[in-house]
């Protein structure tokens, strides 16, 4: 088709003065969303340093009671899991046999008492014949070592009197400290053997006081014996299954050694237990308490992030604004961290939803029914 050149040209001209002319102003571009996120207070407080471990309920005295003598049971004065007072009678055994040869020892005592009376009368006797030399010399020696010889034999006899009514007491066992009666091994009519060493006839356990044991790492012995002379050594006791707490215990042990194949150092702690809260052979949790972080700056430890640059947390201004701040953890207390330094009591910090977040971010402050009130940077709108 043909084409006049005038229209050619017009048509160039036309397009060239569109293509000159300036672009449409663009739209502000739309600012990101706040990021949502939850955050906590940093805190100011006194922090104990608390070594943690699992320990031993031990009565702090156990006495398998036995039998001090061969005989038979012929009553028991306690029922199982009674408690018993120092002394109490706990089982009397057949006394007969025991009053039997007591009164044998008293018999020959008074048979050699008499022997006895009448040699010393013969030496007496013969002591004014002997001045006189009426008789010889070596019958008034026999008269004397007879006078003490029969002397001697009255000391021996009456220790042999003592010594079975030592064995008639033993008849009576009787309590040697306070404590709780266990399972009743022996009844009336079993025969008991003196010291038996592979049976008793109960085992009595002391309940108040009553002790803790437990291991710490030798790494921390200089720091619970600093605490002993500082008086500031305390022992809390936590029930592994029903969560009851004993805050009142005091250490009362230290092992002379390290176990060197553990690396540990055994301690015992004693507790009042005057409720009967703590038993023998209950695992317990075990805080000593060697000392306190006074006036510490503590906050969650899902607030510390750990990056290539060491730890950070990211802070949240009064323009809910976010600012990736560097901080030094000084220790860890349970589900916080003490921080020696890069934060002030009161700022705010991130504790959930750091994924999302760059320095300069904007937040949006997010509140749990499990959390409670989130906290909120001062002079900022309330979420």
């Amino acid at each position: 088709m043909y084409f006049p050149i005038s229209f050619v040209i017009t048509t160039v001209v036309v397009g060239l003065l569109a293509a000159c002319q300036p672009a449409a102003p663009a739209g502000p571009a739309p600012s990101a969303p706040p990021v949502p996120v939850q955050t906590a207070v940093a805190r100011q407080r006194n922090v104990p340093r608390i070594i943690e471990s699992i320990g031993t309920v031990q009565p702090l005295r156990a006495v398998s009671v036995k039998s001090q003598v061969d005989g038979m049971i012929a009553q028991i004065h306690f029922k199982e899991g009674d408690e018993v007072k120092v002394g109490a009678l706990l089982v009397s055994l057949d006394r007969r046999p025991f009053e039997n040869s007591l009164r044998m020892a008293h018999a020959d005592l008074a048979n050699v008492a008499a022997e006895a009376t009448k040699a010393l009368a013969d030496v007496s006797r013969y002591q004014r014949l002997d001045q006189q030399e009426a008789i010889s010399k070596e019958q008034f020696a026999l008269l004397n070592t007879k006078a003490e010889t029969t002397k001697a034999l009255v000391q021996a006899k009456e220790a042999a009197v003592a010594n079975a009514e030592l064995l008639l007491g033993y008849t009576r066992i009787i309590a040697p400290i306070n404590g709780r009666t266990g399972q009743l091994i022996l009844h009336e009519g079993a025969l008991v053997k003196a010291n038996d060493v592979n049976q008793s006839i109960v085992t009595l356990n002391q309940l108040t006081p009553i002790s803790t044991a437990f291991a710490v790492p030798e790494s921390a012995l200089g720091a619970i014996r600093a605490a002993l002379l500082d008086e500031q050594a305390a022992v809390t006791v936590t029930d592994r299954v029903s969560g009851l707490s004993r805050t009142d215990g005091k250490l009362s042990f230290f092992d002379n050694a390290v176990d060197a194949t553990t690396g540990t150092i055994l301690l015992k702690a004693v507790f009042p237990n005057s409720d009967h809260v703590l038993w023998p052979g209950q695992f317990v949790q075990v805080s000593t308490q060697v000392g306190v972080d006074l006036a510490a700056i503590v906050v969650p430890a899902t607030a510390v992030q750990t990056s290539q640059n060491g730890s950070m947390v990211y802070v949240v201004g009064p323009d809910q604004k976010v600012e990736l701040r560097p901080v030094k953890i000084k220790r860890s207390a349970g589900d916080e961290l003490i921080l020696a330094e890069g934060l002030r009591t009161g700022e705010v910090v991130v504790i959930d939803g750091h994924l999302r977040l760059v320095p300069g971010a904007k937040v949006e402050i997010k509140i749990l029914a499990a959390m409670g009130e989130a906290a909120t940077p001062a002079g900022a709108p309330r979420p």
